[in-house]
């Protein structure tokens, strides 16, 4: 008996101090969530219901003021044609904003791609076609410069994009002198440059070739940013560069590619804006950088980098085309379009900062 009491003695010095220690098992806190933190947690989880919900209530909206004109298939075609430039500039903004940068100078690549496709075809003779990849690839090399200089120079996204937005803009007009390409020329020795103004009915809906070519890039980005390793490596970059590079992602390289990838798109842009006016004009699109942050933005990716769905920006580039053509219709001063649309943006963001605390 006294050999069993000796036994159960602690035997170490530091066993002595665990004799009396409890022996609870370890519980985390498991109170209900509020109906409040269930909606920040949801919308966390899918950053692409907030636009979709103002989208789906600001169609009903317009659609109790403005009556069955409003819902024709004529009229949301219509909104589809006026956002095909900006949601496919805004495709490419996005790909940079998810990394946490910005790209001021999305607007001046697209107008300087269409601009060389055009010089190239009635200046120097080239084929319609062998034009249209020329401006391809000054598209992707401004993109490739923009990329070079952020990741291998460690300078500012703003700050460089700020500079070839200035440089592209410049080019641009001094390279055409100012020059437009009439679209009667366009029509009748150069076609191809026009196809994505092309339509094609389905009842009495009118879709053009741009609005396909968006929803077809859209859908490709989604596949790639959800379902690629690529794709997992542009939210790792975006959410902490250091700890995607401790886990071996290549962030010079991830950047660059990032950043090449956007000028290709806006180029790609700039040959659909030729089909949406007809004509090549230097003055066109000048707005195009500051609309696809809109739509960026509306669409709830977050300007820090690392969360938000490129369906989200599509959805706010609709937001932005529901509120124009409806105030449009109502017979509005155009300033409330753009008052509400600021609005819009500063809500976004406020939104944005109260989602991002789940993750705090």
């Amino acid at each position: 008996m006294g050999e069993t009491n000796t036994a159960a003695q602690p035997s170490q010095e530091f066993e002595k101090v665990l004799a009396d220690s409890s022996t609870d098992v370890a519980s985390f806190d498991a109170h209900d969530k509020t109906l409040l933190q269930k909606l920040q947690h949801f919308l966390h989880s899918s950053p692409a219901a907030v636009p979709l919900i103002v989208l789906v209530l600001s169609l009903i909206a317009f659609g109790v003021i403005l009556g069955g004109k409003f819902f024709s298939a004529f009229t949301m075609t219509l909104i589809l044609q006026q956002v095909a430039i900006v949601g496919i500039v805004g495709a490419a903004q996005t790909l940079v904003i998810l990394t946490a940068g910005i790209d001021l100078s999305v607007g001046a690549i697209m107008v300087l791609s269409s601009v060389v496709m055009g010089q190239f075809t009635f200046r120097y003779g080239f084929p319609p076609a062998l034009s249209v990849i020329c401006g391809l690839g000054v598209g992707a090399l401004c993109g490739y410069i923009n990329g070079t200089l952020v990741a291998r120079m460690k300078l500012p996204p703003f700050i460089v994009t700020l500079g070839m937005w200035q440089i592209v803009l410049a080019s641009n007009f001094l390279y055409s002198a100012n020059e437009t390409i009439r679209a009667q020329d366009i029509s009748a020795n150069a076609s191809i440059l026009q196809f994505f103004g092309q339509n094609f009915r389905i009842g009495n809906a009118v879709f053009t070739y741009g609005v396909v070519v968006m929803v077809l890039l859209v859908c490709l980005l989604w596949y790639v940013l959800n379902r690629t390793a690529w794709g997992r490596y542009v939210y790792a970059v975006g959410d902490d560069p250091e700890a995607a590079k401790l886990a071996g992602v290549n962030v010079t390289r991830m950047l660059i590619s990032i950043y090449t990838l956007s000028g290709l798109i806006c180029a790609l842009a700039g040959w659909a804006l030729i089909g949406r006016i007809g004509s090549v004009s230097p003055t066109a699109g000048q707005f195009a950088n500051i609309e696809s942050i809109t739509a960026v933005v509306i669409g709830g990716i977050s300007l820090f980098g690392g969360r938000g769905s490129i369906m989200g920006m599509l959805f706010g580039a609709l937001i932005v085309g529901v509120f124009s053509l409806g105030l449009r219709l109502m017979g509005t001063d155009p300033q409330w379009t753009y008052l509400l649309i600021g609005l819009l943006i500063i809500i976004a963001v406020a939104i944005d900062q109260w989602i991002r605390k789940v993750a705090a």
